[in-house]
């Protein structure tokens, strides 16, 4: 392994951690923002006694409305990956960075593209950044459904 080779792939580790760090930082924001805003709304929920009628479709839309905010701030996430893929000369084109950003984020893979031999370290550690986010996510929207389940008892209204 030459010189060139070992900076390359310290860059790719560099590069993808911070990447890792950044995203998860902002993800980290996003979710606690929202968790922030969904307390008020149950706590609202719960004070004004609403019927059952009037709380399925408020908790039906907080839960769509999380889903969404989630899915934006993945593509966000995404979006920052397949910048830097461009900025570096990994891929050659805004539409193939954010497909293969997503691609690997999911962990789907089978976009047919891939990062230029000595930046496929990233790709890989995409995929583990990935894991992390879609986990985070997918434990908060289980949290919102259990915080929220309990407004679903029948009420005297």
């Amino acid at each position: 392994m030459g010189g060139m080779d070992i900076y390359l792939e310290g860059t790719n580790w560099i590069l993808s951690l911070s990447l890792i760090a950044l995203t998860l930082t902002i993800h980290a924001i996003g979710v606690v923002t929202m968790a922030l805003t969904m307390v008020r709304i149950r706590v609202w929920v719960e004070i004004e006694n609403l019927g059952l009628w009037y709380v399925v479709p408020i908790v039906v839309s907080v839960i769509g409305a999380t889903g969404f905010l989630l899915a934006l701030l993945h593509g966000i996430e995404a979006a920052i990956w397949a910048a830097v893929y461009l900025w570096i000369g990994a891929l050659d084109s805004p539409f193939n960075a954010m497909l293969y950003s997503v691609d690997s984020m999911t962990t789907r893979g089978a976009s047919g593209l891939t990062l230029r031999p000595h930046w496929q370290m990233m790709g890989a550690l995409e995929a583990a950044d990935g894991v992390l986010l879609f986990g985070m996510s997918t434990a908060y929207m289980f949290a919102i459904m259990q915080s929220y389940w309990p407004t679903l008892r029948p009420r005297s209204r």
